[in-house]
């Protein structure tokens, strides 16, 4: 049995893009250093620190690094390939790919963005990272990842649909915990930020 661990997921800064970013290394804005040090102190102390490999991500994990035990980048832990869609604005995807874009976000599972990715192989990858990772021996990780990727754990914790869990609201530089206690997975809270909590 593997040991209990905390995950506290959270979300990269703000890319202000008005496309679909998937794996294009966008920078994130990391001007907000109020929302940054509130994020650092709601964070463990004592927390192994491992963030995606896309700079968004890693920039991010630097900012809060304050000390943390910091863990190689882990690509596994990347947003949604969204392939041909990547770049695009959501009615250029849709005007694009009119049927598919519907079922990729309606009916989320095995459909697959064009040479892209599924919500069911997203969320393959990332429990295989996470799975690795519980069994090193620390009692918390603090992961900085992407909206798609923290989606597919709320659902494997919530034992919900994927249609259920992306109506969850992932703010950027946000906090999510999901607690694994070596049997079965919870989710203590959603979507923390400095002014609200889910």
């Amino acid at each position: 049995m593997t040991d209990a661990v905390s995950w506290w997921w959270v979300r990269h800064g703000p890319t202000h893009a008005n496309t679909m970013v998937g794996w294009r290394d966008l920078p994130a804005d990391l001007s907000d250093r109020a929302a940054l040090a509130w994020l650092s102190g709601a964070l463990p102390a004592d927390a192994a620190l491992v963030s995606s490999d896309l700079i968004r991500a890693v920039a991010t994990a630097d900012a809060v690094e304050a000390g943390r035990t910091r863990l190689p980048h882990q690509s596994a832990l990347r947003e949604f390939d969204f392939g041909d869609w990547d770049g695009l604005h959501w009615q250029a995807v849709s005007d694009r790919d009119p049927e598919l874009s519907r079922a990729f976000w309606e009916d989320p599972g095995d459909h697959v963005a064009p040479n892209g990715e599924s919500w069911n192989q997203l969320a393959a990858r990332v429990a295989g990272a996470v799975d690795r990772i519980n069994r090193a021996g620390h009692r918390h990780v603090v992961a900085v990842a992407h909206f798609g990727v923290i989606l597919t754990q709320i659902a494997r914790a919530g034992s919900m649909t994927p249609y259920i869990a992306l109506g969850h609201k992932i703010d950027t530089l946000s906090v999510t915990r999901l607690d694994w206690d070596g049997r079965e997975w919870a989710i203590r809270f959603i979507n923390q930020t400095p002014t609200q909590t889910d």
